[in-house]
């Protein structure tokens, strides 16, 4: 593991557990990287209450209860569903913090939006905000970079 990547995810773990804060987590585009990387180093069980893998968006509807409308007028890739699935992770989860994610990290264009773009949302009470990301290397790459501004977001948050 990269060591600034090491020392966010430290830095996350060590925020989390002085506040006795708990977080869960509704991933799409990264398909449970954000979970797995948290997991990574002990202790994530003192905070970490779970997470979701809602990559299809019928799961994001279903499962999570995000609004079918929501994803109708502004799509799956959009900072509205990111926002829908903090709020809805963190209820489902009864925990402090809510964190998602949902993008397109290539190769084909999806709902007419650029390839690489991502949609953070972060939620806790009685505040809710979306951050925007957009990479453009390959997959894979993608993929780490934004489970890597996801958790920068979340601390900033």
């Amino acid at each position: 593991m990269q060591d600034d990547l090491k020392g966010l995810i430290k830095l996350a773990h060590d925020f989390f557990i002085s506040f006795n804060y708990t977080l869960s987590i509704a991933e799409s585009c990264t398909g449970g990287l954000i979970c797995s990387l948290l997991t990574d180093l002990p202790g994530a069980s003192q905070f970490f209450k779970g997470g979701i893998i809602t990559y299809w968006t019928e799961t994001k509807i279903d499962i999570l209860g995000v609004s079918s409308e929501t994803i109708k007028v502004k799509g799956v890739i959009s900072s509205e569903t990111a926002i829908e699935m903090a709020q809805r992770v963190r209820k489902l989860f009864y925990s402090d913090y809510g964190l998602s994610i949902t993008g397109n990290l290539g190769p084909t264009v999806m709902e007419g939006k650029a390839l690489g773009l991502v949609y953070i949302g972060i939620s806790k009470e009685g505040q809710t905000k979306a951050i925007q990301g957009l990479f453009t290397d390959d997959r894979l790459k993608n993929k780490m970079a934004a489970a890597k501004l996801a958790l920068e977001s979340l601390l900033k948050f």
